[in-house]
């Protein structure tokens, strides 16, 4: 029996470790990796190419969503399930948006996860209860400011989106040059198209937009500066 690859993606070791023993019990599913950030992640898709990444939304340097879109236009085959801790709508919709199959509550269970597993591998959808609820009042009603916000995050580049992600984690400009491996220079063009992109021109504006359009979550410490 062929085993279906799975990527475990979350910044929290004690996560990882108990996703692990627990789909370490399944005759059909096997972990071939761990990342602890967004950017690690997509580093060992390319690497161990699993069919299945079970990526939590908020990591740190890169997080879920953006390492989603990055790791489905390097692995076309690949299915992604979001982990989050809240079903916020804008976060069940952008998940959606990046091409996630999957939208899973970290209090789901395991009988739930590994469910999802098998399903999206099979080309299907699986979200959590209390998500699909949400999806189907999405469905029936969705809001103006919602699409407007779907639309504003379209528009910003795989790379505008990293920047904004650690400026709202409070790296400076040099800092952020660093972790990218691009010049200053470049990091202030990518600050200045995304502010005027959004039309935002402020650090607490940016940050207030990040965590509405589910690049970071609300409980993510940030610094403003």
């Amino acid at each position: 029996m062929k085993r279906i690859t799975v990527l475990l993606a979350d910044d929290h070791t004690i996560v990882r470790e108990g996703f692990r023993k627990m789909l370490e019990l399944e005759k059909d599913i096997e972990v071939v990796g761990e990342a602890e950030d967004g950017r690690q992640a997509v580093a060992l898709a390319r690497k161990l190419r699993p069919a299945v990444v079970l990526m939590d939304i908020a990591m740190p340097l890169l997080n879920g969503l953006e390492a989603t879109r990055q790791v489905l236009k390097l692995l076309p085959e690949t299915k992604v399930i979001i982990l989050s801790a809240h079903s916020d709508d804008a976060y069940v919709t952008n998940a959606t948006e990046s091409g996630a199959l999957g939208f899973l509550l970290k209090q789901t269970s395991a009988l739930d996860v590994c469910r999802a597993i098998r399903e999206v591998q099979n080309g299907n959808t699986f979200f959590s209860p209390t998500v699909s609820k949400q999806r189907k009042r999405l469905n029936l009603l969705t809001s103006d400011r919602d699409g407007a916000l779907q639309k504003r995050a379209a528009q910003l580049t795989s790379r505008e989106v990293e920047v904004l992600q650690l400026i709202t984690e409070g790296k400076t400009n040099k800092e952020t040059a660093s972790e990218l491996g691009i010049s200053l220079k470049t990091v202030e063009k990518h600050r200045e198209h995304l502010m005027e992109k959004l039309d935002i021109h402020e650090t607490a504006g940016l940050t207030r937009y990040a965590i509405s359009a589910g690049i970071i979550e609300s409980s993510v410490q940030v610094t403003i500066v």
